[in-house]
This record gives C-alpha cells, structure tokens and sequence, in this order.
C-alpha cells in the first residue's frame, strides 16, 4: 500500500495529464461521431458505426492536426528559449548569466548514461528533448496531411467530386488553413505565459516565480 501511494505521489502529474487527454479524447469521438452522423443525414447517407468513425479521416485528422500543433509549440519554446531572453520572465534564462551551459555537461553521481560516456553521444543527447519533440512534430504533420486526404476525399465522395491526392491536399489552401489557424493560437499561448510570468504568480508551481520574487527577477 505505501508503495502504491508513492507510485501515485511521485507520478501524480503525469497520470492526471493522460487522465485529462484520454477523457478530453474520448469526448471528441463521441461529439465528432454525432455531427458526422447529422452531416451524414442531411446528405442522405445512413449514419455510420463508432468503431467506423474512429477509422475515419474525419477524427484521425482532427486528432493529428491538433497534435501536430502542439509538438511544434514544445519543440519550438525547448529550442528557442536555449537562446533567446525575457527579462523577468519564469519561463526564460536570465540574460546576465551569459549561455554557457558547460557545467550540465560534466558527469556527477547518477547521470546519465550519454553523459558519462562523452562524445557524439553526448551531443545527441544534448538536444535531445527538442529532437523528441520536433520529430513528434513532423510525425503529425505527416499524419496530419494523409488522414486530412481521407477526409477530404470521404466529403467529396457525399458530393460526388473526385478525389485528392495526399501531395494535392498537402499542396491545398485547406491544409494550410487547419495549420496555420492552430500554430497561430499555440504561438499565442506561449508568448502569453512568457510575459504574464513576470508579474503574476502561483504558488506552489514550478511554472512561477516564488510568490516574492521582484519582478525583475529572471527564471525560476
């Protein structure tokens, strides 16, 4: 029992977040299969089954469009805060500490494994969480493009239109359209936390600044 509660303890964010994605999910299957089956009815086609809407490319490409947006947002704020600076923001390095991060790199008790072996693998390793993040990133943009094919092709099918290729839709004003709309409102996001982590707090969290920090204050 003790080792359960501190399972639970020691991973508490991490299974409240899936928690919180896996229900949020869940109730986007069930309103996406509902409007599909009205959009259905009103062209006079018999609605269709849940576990055949999950195959769809009407959720596939609402789901990788929405993720697609998302890895792009982490990837690009673990990259470009290496390097780039608010003043007086949580969510940056401060600017008079200079960028050298020598110090990470050199071995103590319990490091990892790539840091303790140096060389090309500790380069790699160095960048690895914006790699992770970017390669999700282009994963989805991917999946973005072929299931938004398939859906776009099942519309036209109620239309009686031909179909599209995936280079043809990646190519299309629509794509760019879903793309666009959602990196805009994840940049948004972002450059809101940025600055509002200046002046505003919560305690508790390792998103904020401690509650008495002076404003001027830079990082966490």
């Amino acid at each position: 029992m003790a080792k359960r509660r501190s399972f639970l303890r020691d991973h508490s964010l991490t299974l409240v977040l899936t928690g919180a994605f896996l229900l949020f999910w869940f109730g986007q299957s069930v309103a996406g299969y509902l409007h599909n089956n009205e959009e259905q009815e009103e062209h006079g086609q018999p609605p269709i089954t849940y576990a055949r809407y999950l195959r769809s490319g009407d959720f596939l490409e609402a789901t990788f469009e929405n993720w697609e947006s998302e890895f792009f947002q982490m990837g690009a704020l673990v990259l470009l805060a290496a390097f780039l600076h608010q003043r007086g923001s949580g969510e940056s390095k401060d600017p008079d500490e200079g960028d050298s991060d020598e110090d990470s790199l050199r071995p103590e008790p319990g490091s990892p494994a790539s840091v303790r072996r140096g060389g090309p693998r500790l380069a790699l390793y160095s960048h690895s969480l914006s790699m992770a993040l970017l390669g999700l990133f282009l994963l989805c943009f991917g999946m973005h493009a072929i299931t938004g094919a398939a859906a776009r092709n099942e519309e036209a099918a109620l239309h009686g239109q031909p179909p599209v290729s995936v280079l043809e839709y990646l190519r299309s004003s629509t794509f760019w359209f879903e793309s666009f709309q959602n990196w805009q409102s994840e940049f948004l996001s972002v450059a809101a936390l940025t600055v509002l982590s200046i002046w505003l707090r919560e305690k508790g969290s390792p998103e904020s600044k401690p509650v008495n920090a002076p404003h001027s204050r830079t990082g966490k």
